[in-house]
């Protein structure tokens, strides 16, 4: 399968410019697991979801086929850092308690994925996938973000990115649905110079300034700049967060 990369281009900025995930989100995780050893974290980027991990599992297996992003992510004695494909992985059979994959399951061949995370989890063992979309901040700066997200980068999106505003609804998980998910959203506190930061990581964003040589977030930056106010302000960002999560068979 090709390797779709979107952001080894600019992972440190990726890596620096990220909003976080809540830690209620890997508190409810780990409740549902029986055993806290192995966690094989898929498609980790820069290693956000695996570095709070390990907050609740001894062992995280971060794997990414991006070296670069695998290179930005932070030295930890706890994560083993490989740079391998979601569809194959070499940890061994029914080793691993939990599978995750933070925002990025969109770019796998999710029936291959699938089968090699039932392959590695343990009987009984839980598989989450999960993405945020569209943020909020007020109705002004909204305005002014759907102006750039689908007016000017609109013909930008990756196709896979109509699966992150479905929240993942119509992909393939052959897992055992949890009977109850938690609704959580992902929220920071950001000046407005953090926040273009963010929108400038997006693919899309990135696909336009190499397509025209212009940074689409600039051609909106007054506007974000008068809907915001004071720059230096932090203003709370939102995200809903679309969580999909499952087991193995016990036997």
């Amino acid at each position: 399968m090709e390797f779709q990369d979107h952001f080894s281009g600019h992972a440190v900025d990726y890596a620096a410019a990220r909003p976080t995930y809540p830690r209620e989100l890997f508190q409810w995780l780990a409740d549902q697991c029986r055993h806290h050893d192995l966690v094989w974290d898929v498609g980790c980027g820069n290693g956000q979801a695996s570095l709070a991990l390990t907050h609740w599992f001894t062992r995280v297996h971060a794997s990414d086929p991006s070296a670069e992003q695998i290179a930005a992510a932070p030295a930890d004695p706890r994560i083993t850092w490989r740079v391998e494909a979601a569809e194959h992985c070499t940890l061994r059979s029914g080793t691993v308690d939990l599978v995750t994959a933070a925002q990025s399951f969109h770019w796998f061949n999710q029936e291959r994925f699938c089968h090699e995370a039932a392959r590695v989890l343990r009987p009984g063992g839980l598989c989450a996938v999960w993405c945020y979309g569209i943020s909020r901040v007020s109705r002004e700066v909204d305005e002014v973000y759907h102006a750039l997200y689908h007016d000017t980068l609109g013909p930008y999106w990756p196709h896979e990115r109509r699966h992150i505003e479905d929240g993942y609804r119509h992909l393939v998980f052959p897992f055992e649905a949890l009977g109850e998910i938690p609704r959580l959203e992902m929220r920071e506190e950001w000046t407005l110079a953090q926040y273009l930061a963010y929108l400038r990581t997006w693919s899309a964003s990135q696909a336009y300034l190499k397509a025209t040589g212009k940074d689409p977030v600039s051609l909106h930056e007054a506007a974000f700049a008068e809907a915001w106010g004071d720059p230096a302000l932090a203003r709370e960002v939102d995200w809903p967060l679309s969580i999909r999560a499952g087991r193995t068979p016990n036997d």
